[in-house]
C-alpha cells in the first residue's frame, strides 16, 4: 500500500512538473493573429504594428491572417472555433466585438462568451472623410448638402453591421439626413473607391485615412475625440459641431478563443504591456493618430461588456432594423 502511495505521489509530481514545463515553453511555434478585416484598414494596421514587437518579446513570429467579410463576423466566427491553445489570436475591436453582434438577428459568435480577453491595444479617434470634389467644406455645408439631396450621396463601410456602417446610420438618425450605404470587405477597399470618386463619404478611423488626408486625396470634416488632434488641428470634433453622440473614439484589442489557459493569457497580457511601453512601437501607433491603451484582462473584459450594452441601446434608440 505504501509503495502504491509513493508511486501515486511521484506520478502527480511528474504530471505537475510536466505541465509546468509545457506552460513555461509557450510559445514554441508561430502564433496566428486573425484580423477580421481587409489589408489596409485600421485593425490591420494596429495588428501589424503591435504584432512585430509582440513577436520579438515572445520569441516567435506573429503571422497576420486577414479574414474579412460581413463587418468582421467572418473572421471573428472563424477565430472563435479555433483550438484554445494560444496559437490563434484575434483582433477584438469595437466594430466586431460590440457593434456587429448586436445588429444581426443571429450572430455566429458571442463577443463575450466565445472569447477570452487579453488586452486593449489602442484607442483610435474616428473621422468622417469625404471625396475632395464634394461641394462641402465643413459640417454645416455637408449636412445642408445631404438634406437638399436625400439619397443622392453614398457612404462606404467595412461591411454590413460594422462600426463604420453603424456610425453612418447613427449620423443619419441624429442629423435627419439620408445616404446610400455601400458595404465593403474592409475599409481599405472603401477608401480606394472614395479616392476614385465612386463614393462620397466614409466613416473611418484615423490610421487608415491619415496618409490619404495628408496627401489631400480625401478631406476630413470632423473627428471623434476628446479634443482636436495635434495632427489635424483645423478639424473640429463631433462635440464642437453639435453631434456629441458620435464623439467617441474606438477601441482595438486582442483576444483568444474561450477556455484558453490563464497562464497563456497572462503571458500574452504581459507581452502586450511590454510591447506598448516600447518607444518605437508607441511612436508607430501615435503616428497613426491612435493612443496606446494596454489594460488588464479583467478591465478589457469589462470594456467589451460595457460597449456591447451601449450599442444595444444605440441600435434600439435609432430604430435600426436588424440584419439577417
Amino acid at each position: 500500500m505504501k509503495f502504491k502511495s509513493i508511486a501515486l505521489l511521484l506520478g502527480c509530481v511528474y504530471v505537475t512538473a510536466h505541465t509546468s514545463i509545457a506552460a513555461a515553453a509557450y510559445p514554441d511555434k508561430p502564433i496566428k493573429l486573425v484580423v477580421p478585416y481587409a489589408v489596409g484598414g485600421t485593425t490591420d494596421i494596429i495588428a501589424r504594428v503591435v504584432g512585430v514587437k509582440l513577436g520579438t518579446i515572445l520569441g516567435q513570429t506573429i503571422v497576420i491572417e486577414n479574414k474579412p467579410g460581413a463587418g468582421g463576423s467572418v473572421g471573428s466566427a472563424y477565430a472563435a472555433k479555433q483550438p484554445a491553445d494560444g496559437y490563434t489570436l484575434v483582433m477584438a475591436v469595437e466594430s466586431s466585438h460590440a457593434v456587429n453582434p448586436n445588429v444581426y438577428e443571429r450572430s455566429p459568435y458571442d463577443p463575450v462568451k466565445d472569447f477570452a480577453p487579453i488586452s486593449n491595444l489602442a484607442d483610435v479617434p474616428n473621422v468622417l472623410v469625404v471625396n475632395p470634389d464634394l461641394p462641402a467644406k465643413n459640417m454645416e455645408q455637408f449636412i445642408k448638402l445631404l438634406k437638399d439631396n436625400p439619397g443622392k450621396y453614398a457612404f462606404g463601410s467595412s461591411g454590413n453591421g460594422g462600426l463604420s456602417h453603424m456610425n453612418g446610420e447613427l449620423f443619419m438618425s441624429v442629423t435627419g439626413t439620408k445616404m446610400l450605404h455601400v458595404p465593403y470587405k474592409g475599409l481599405g477597399p472603401a477608401l480606394n473607391d472614395l479616392v476614385a470618386g465612386q463614393l462620397q463619404v466614409v466613416f473611418d478611423n484615423i490610421p487608415s485615412s491619415f496618409a490619404l488626408i495628408q496627401g489631400q486625396r480625401i478631406r476630413p470634416l470632423v473627428v471623434a475625440a476628446k479634443e482636436r488632434l495635434k495632427a489635424l488641428p483645423n478639424v473640429p470634433t463631433y462635440a464642437e459641431v453639435g453631434i456629441p453622440k458620435l464623439n467617441n473614439p474606438s477601441w482595438f484589442g486582442l483576444a483568444a478563443p474561450a477556455n484558453t489557459p490563464d497562464a497563456i493569457l497572462d503571458t500574452l497580457n504581459q507581452a502586450v504591456t511590454q510591447a506598448l511601453k516600447d518607444p518605437e512601437t508607441v511612436a508607430a501607433i501615435e503616428k497613426q493618430g491612435a493612443i496606446p491603451s494596454p489594460m488588464s484582462r479583467k478591465d478589457f473584459g469589462e470594456l467589451i461588456q460595457q460597449s456591447n450594452a451601449q450599442w444595444v441601446k444605440v441600435v434600439k434608440d435609432i430604430g435600426f432594423n436588424k440584419l439577417n
